[in-house]
C-alpha cells in the first residue's frame, strides 16, 4: 500500500518512479535523518543572494516530507537550523525564521491530510515568541494524528541536547548510578523514538555538524553531492535503495528497536 501512495503521488514520467519500484517496502529504515546542506552554493552559483537559496530549499523539503510519509517511513527528522547558526548575519537569520513560518502555514493542510505528526527538537525558549506559536500550532494540531513523525531541529546542537539531558537527570534526582544508556535515551529530545537508521547528507560534505550525535551511533550513512535545493524523491529514494544494500552488524549485536511514541 505505501508503495503505492508512492507511485500514484509521483509524476508518471518521473526518474523516481522506477527508483521506488526497486525499494522493499518490508525493510524500510525506521527514522532518516537528513543534514540539508548548500543553499547557499546552490545562490552562489547561480550569482543571487543566500537567503534565495533557502527559499529554494523549501520545495525539496516539501517533496521529502510527503515521499518520506507516502513511502511509509516511521520518523523524519530534518536538521534546520543549528545554535551555531545564530552567528550568520542577523538579516539571514530573520529571513530563515520567515521562511519556517511561511513553510509551517502553507504546509499545514498537507501534514494533516497525510497524517503526520510535527515536533521540533531543541532549545525552543531561546527562539522569538512568534516563532514558539507558530510552531506550537503547528505541534497542537498534528498531535493527533498516527502516521510519520516529523522532527524539525531548530536552534539544535547534539552536545547541547546531551547536556540538557544531564540537566533533566540531575534536576529528576536521578542518581548516577541508576542512569543507564535506555534511561538517559529517554530524557534526549526524541525520546520514545527510534535511533535514526539512515542519516542523509546533501551537498557532498563528510561530517555529522553536531547533529543528534548520541542517536546516530550505529546510522548508517549516505553523503550525496547534490545541493540541498535540488534534493527531490528520486535522490531520497536512491539513498533508501543504498541504505537498503548494506549489511548492518551493529558492532555484532542488533539493539533493540523502541516503539515510536505520541
Amino acid at each position: 500500500m505505501a508503495l503505492e501512495q508512492l507511485l500514484a503521488w509521483l509524476p508518471p514520467d518521473s526518474p523516481g518512479v522506477d527508483i521506488a519500484r526497486q525499494v522493499d517496502v518490508e525493510r524500510l529504515p525506521a527514522h532518516v535523518a537528513i543534514i540539508m546542506d548548500g543553499n547557499g552554493r546552490w545562490a552562489a552559483q547561480r550569482h543571487l543572494p543566500r537567503v534565495e537559496g533557502h527559499r529554494a530549499g523549501i520545495a525539496a523539503v516539501r517533496d521529502t516530507v510527503e515521499a518520506s510519509a507516502r513511502l511509509g517511513i516511521g520518523v523524519l527528522t530534518l536538521y534546520a537550523f543549528s545554535v551555531e547558526n545564530w552567528k550568520r548575519p542577523r538579516s539571514e537569520v530573520s529571513t530563515l525564521m520567515t521562511l519556517l513560518k511561511r513553510y509551517l502555514r502553507l504546509e499545514l493542510g498537507t501534514l494533516i491530510d497525510n497524517n503526520i505528526r510535527f515536533k521540533v527538537i531543541g532549545r525552543q525558549d531561546e527562539l522569538a515568541l512568534d516563532i514558539r506559536e507558530e510552531l506550537d500550532a503547528s505541534a497542537r494540531r498534528t498531535s493527533a494524528n498516527t502516521g510519520m513523525q516529523f522532527n524539525i531541529a531548530l536552534n539544535y546542537g547534539g552536545r547541547a541536547e546531551i547536556v540538557d539531558a544531564a540537566r533533566r537527570a540531575i534536576a529528576s534526582g536521578i542518581a548516577a548510578s541508576d542512569l543507564d544508556e535506555q534511561r538517559f535515551s529517554g530524557l534526549m529530545y526524541t525520546a520514545g523514538q527510534p535511533d535514526p537508521d539512515l542519516l542523509i547528507r546533501t551537498s557532498g560534505e563528510m561530517r555529522v555538524s553536531n547533529f543528534l550525535l548520541w542517536q546516530i551511533a550505529y546510522a548508517e550513512i549516505w553523503v550525496t553531492d547534490t545541493l540541498w535545493p535540488d534534493f527531490r524523491a528520486r535522490d531520497f529514494l536512491e539513498a533508501i535503495l543504498a541504505y537498503q544494500k548494506r549489511e548492518r552488524r551493529y558492532g555484532g549485536i542488533k539493539p533493540p528497536r523502541v516503539a515510536i511514541g505520541q
